[in-house]
């Protein structure tokens, strides 16, 4: 079998999709319409050649306008059910979704009405899945503390909540009080730390906010010795390839350290993050990575392990995808 096709083959967990980051245009395009809503962009290619990023803050001002055109729980149950699909055909046989309630109860939608729809998609989807609720730590702790007293009655369809948005300036410890919260609620946590952040924000997430694993976290290898209590603890990381280098991250695919990351026994895994701007699902980002830093069987077969290792799988469900 060659390595492209055991890529494609072999087995996946998806750990780090943001589903609002999988709304592909074309979609975009359709509700905007159904819901008379007015876009900057005058079509499809027009829209594409604006995912031009410089950091994450230039991602991030499209990706909330794109979200802004999801208005109803059908709108929320198309883009889900779009992902899912996709997922299934690069053999994702299990995603552990986010999702940012934030960015839409700001809007006036209901939480009930984003969950609903994002859920009823998980329920009727080919794949097993889990739902994580992200805080955008661009706004207040209060704020963050608001959503999650909306999430609680809903909380039997969520696994975990985690903090995502722009990272400078928006260190881990800003939410303390609130992860701590969640976790007596009996909910897992996890947090991006060490994308565009320093280090530093790695050690919080997991000395302050009690995660059970870091989303990016690329920059670890900057502090040998938290790389060693990653290793020592077992905490994975979910390394976004195509994203990191979209965001300039690193400046292409070859300064990439994955690799290195492996080599030091780091649980890393590969992911999408926000597909529909980045360049590529699941299967776009192990072909990348894979040919830029020229990974073998080995370490894509190690990759897929890890990344159901690093799952909130059960035991008894984590040994049977492992088979």
């Amino acid at each position: 079998m060659s390595l492209e096709e055991l890529i494609r083959r072999i087995p996946k967990a998806e750990l780090h999709i943001h589903i609002e980051g999988s709304l592909e245009p074309e979609l975009m395009f359709d509700i905007a319409r159904r819901n008379s809503v007015g876009l900057r962009f005058r079509s499809v290619d027009e829209l594409r050649r604006a995912y031009a990023f410089t950091d994450l803050q230039s991602f991030l001002d499209i990706y909330y306008e794109g979200a802004s055109v999801l208005r109803t729980e059908r709108d929320f149950y198309e883009m889900t059910a779009a992902y899912l699909r996709r997922a299934a055909a690069d053999n994702v046989r299990h995603a552990e979704i986010f999702f940012d309630p934030q960015t839409h109860t700001s809007r006036g939608i209901s939480f009930e009405t984003v969950f609903g729809g994002i859920s009823g998609a998980l329920r009727d989807g080919p794949i097993s899945s889990k739902l994580i609720l992200c805080f955008l730590r661009h706004l207040s702790a209060e704020s963050a503390m608001e959503t999650l007293e909306a999430a609680l009655p809903f909380k039997s369809g969520i696994v975990a909540v985690g903090l995502d948005s722009s990272e400078v300036g928006n260190p881990p410890s800003k939410f303390a009080s609130v992860f701590s919260r969640a976790r007596s609620e009996g909910l897992l946590t996890v947090a991006h730390a060490g994308e565009e952040g320093p280090p530093s924000y790695i050690r919080e997430a997991i000395d302050l906010l009690g995660v059970s694993r870091i989303d990016h976290g690329v920059r670890c290898l900057e502090d040998p010795q938290l790389v060693q209590e990653i290793v020592a603890h077992k905490i994975p990381l979910t390394v976004c390839p195509l994203s990191n280098v979209k965001l300039r991250v690193f400046r292409s695919m070859k300064d990439h350290n994955l690799r290195t990351l492996l080599r030091h026994g780091v649980r890393a895994t590969i992911n999408s993050d926000d597909p529909a701007y980045f360049g590529g699902y699941i299967v776009e980002n192990f072909r990348a990575a894979a040919e830029a830093l020229a990974l073998t069987e080995s370490d894509i077969r190690q990759l897929a392990r890890n990344s159901f290792e690093a799952s909130f799988l059960s035991p008894e469900e984590k040994e049977k995808m492992l088979r």
